[in-house]
């Protein structure tokens, strides 16, 4: 499957501190979450511990959605729709890089026997917002 683009006019939205991550829980109800992220081009990663019922949920059905909303306008949006793979985070490689960006580490955050995951989310569908970033 081709990863789906996001809009130069919203490429500066994957700078953003925060995204709400969206899956499907067991009984079909959504659930919401908001995540740290890191892009890499159109691609987004994010670091979650294994325990996390948003982990859970993205192993057992990977459909999310990820919505990145512009702080100065709450009206400019990107969402990234497609299947997210998990896989392990060997020696929290990956998540020392998104510690890197927030100033954590995050093995402080995690509990004994906890196991950090690498959510990798290409959009298949992306939908743009409320046009390019005022200056």
């Amino acid at each position: 499957m081709t990863t789906a683009e996001i809009p130069e006019t919203h490429k500066d939205l994957l700078n953003a501190q925060v995204a709400v991550l969206g899956t499907v829980g067991a009984n079909g109800r959504p659930q919401l979450s908001a995540v740290w992220f890191l892009a890499d081009g159109d691609t987004v990663k994010l670091s979650l511990s294994n325990t996390r019922q948003k982990t859970k949920n993205l192993i057992a059905n990977p459909q999310a959605s990820l919505l990145i909303l512009d702080p100065a306008n709450p009206y400019r949006y990107v969402e990234l729709r497609g299947a997210a793979e998990v896989t392990e985070d060997d020696n929290y490689a990956f998540a020392d890089k998104v510690g890197a960006k927030y100033g954590a580490d995050l093995r402080e955050r995690d509990q004994p026997g906890d196991v950090r995951m690498v959510v990798t989310i290409k959009p298949a569908r992306v939908v743009a917002w409320g046009g390019a970033a005022a200056h």
